[in-house]
């Protein structure tokens, strides 16, 4: 009966927050060209990576802002409005965190080793493909309103967010193997950027805890 209600009185939030989040995944998918960029010493190319980066961090701000001041007050929801607003919350950190990975790189011009440079790509890779889980996860989250969070549409979309949470731990795997290579290596490196690539390295792995939180986000609506 809500549902019906809402549909009749009120705009439905739920796509605005599913573009939103495609837009986010745009962002963090320039960070595998950035990074190779970066290694390959194209300095060219790593601005205009940075440079898209922030433009579609920007466009990703412009929605969360047009979501936030169109969501409804005093109709009916699907969802609380406050758990649709730290979902929209953590989606923008994960945008965040890309301009600022991006920033640091290009501001530092910084040079990765290239010891460490499959393996570092492996790491970005795989903390890509946990904001494309993400991502998935909301896109079902149209499905979870229809069906009134009941029956089998719940249940994929918890296995989905089971196996973000599998990914986010691949990262963190792969995140403790690149400080140990980097570990083995710093002593040849002067010594300040030794200490920014540590930095990016765990700015990277936060991305991946930022993923698996829109995950959590998520499951908080599921329980309610």
């Amino acid at each position: 009966m809500s549902n019906t209600i809402y549909r009749l009185f009120g705009t439905s939030p739920i796509r605005p927050l599913q573009t939103h989040m495609a837009k986010v995944l745009e962002c963090v998918s320039e960070l595998i060209p950035m990074i190779e960029a970066t290694l390959a010493r194209d300095i060219f190319n790593m601005e205009q990576t940075q440079e898209r980066i922030a433009a579609l961090e920007s466009e990703a701000d412009d929605l969360k802002h047009q979501l936030r001041l169109n969501l409804p007050r005093n109709f009916f929801l699907p969802v609380e409005r406050r758990d649709l607003l730290e979902l929209l919350t953590m989606q923008d950190k994960v945008a965040n965190q890309i301009k600022d990975i991006a920033g640091l790189i290009r501001g530092r011009q910084m040079e990765i080793p290239e010891s460490i440079g499959d393996l570092f790509l492996e790491f970005i890779g795989r903390t890509v493909d946990a904001c494309k889980q993400a991502k998935s996860a909301v896109d079902e989250l149209d499905e979870l309103v229809e069906t009134g969070f009941k029956g089998t549409e719940v249940d994929r979309v918890e296995e989905m967010i089971n196996e973000l949470d599998r990914i986010e731990k691949d990262t963190d795997i792969l995140q403790v193997k690149v400080r140990s290579q980097l570990f083995s290596i710093e002593r040849d490196l002067p010594p300040i950027n030794a200490m920014f690539l540590y930095r990016l390295i765990d700015w990277v792995g936060e991305t991946g805890d930022l993923a698996q939180r829109v995950g959590s986000r998520l499951q908080v609506l599921l329980a309610r």
